[in-house]
């Protein structure tokens, strides 16, 4: 319920209550929105968040120098672990337009192990998707190679140390529009590994 969602300018909080122990999965979908980048802010941002093939994109077709309008819509996942009983509830699809699935319960790896991610697109595969992640550690992000998703949709994201970790990806699409350039859909996934 939106009730049970709070927010300060930065960072939306959600109040939760479980049930038994197990491992949950909790999602957000966000309305799309609407926003206007100068050419320079555009073309940081696609080499900040993971879209080397648009940026690309914009300097084969001469637009580095061309203002975009965007309508984007966030889509997030996190898993939690209530408990010590751990069950399959990880791998839960919600059905977003981009969503992140992984294919190993992460409350059952440990440091040094490899987290298969399944990376989907309108409920399907999603190949040769740039993908980025990380962690906290110590107040700190501390970030992996970039990914890319196979054939199959699938990275493989090496799990090197304990803290909160977020794994991510934008799909992003020019449109025809006069008005509007580009859509884009983002999602995101997190959990905690102590």
């Amino acid at each position: 319920k939106e009730a049970d969602i709070t927010k300060d300018e930065t960072t939306a909080f959600l109040n939760l209550t479980t049930g038994a122990a197990g491992t949950y999965v909790v999602g957000l979908s966000t309305k799309s929105r609407e926003i206007a980048l100068k050419a320079a802010e555009f073309n940081e941002y696609l080499r900040e968040d993971g879209l080397p093939d648009t940026l690309e994109e914009r300097r084969k077709t001469g637009e580095l120098e061309k203002d975009a309008k965007e309508r984007y819509a966030k889509h997030v996942k996190a898993i939690l672990q209530v408990g010590k009983a751990q069950t399959d509830d990880y791998k839960a699809i919600l059905g977003y337009p981009v969503e992140l699935v992984p294919q190993q319960n992460p409350y059952k790896l440990k440091k040094g192990d490899t987290m298969e991610v399944l990376c989907l697109k309108d409920g399907k595969p999603l190949a040769d998707q740039v993908v980025l992640a990380g962690r906290e550690e110590s107040g700190k992000i501390k970030t992996s190679p970039e990914l890319r998703s196979d054939a199959k949709g699938i990275v493989k994201l090496k799990l090197d140390g304990s803290g909160k970790w977020y794994v991510k990806f934008i799909n992003m699409s020019k449109l025809a529009d006069p008005n509007l350039n580009y859509e884009s859909k983002w999602t995101t996934l997190t959990f905690e590994m102590k």
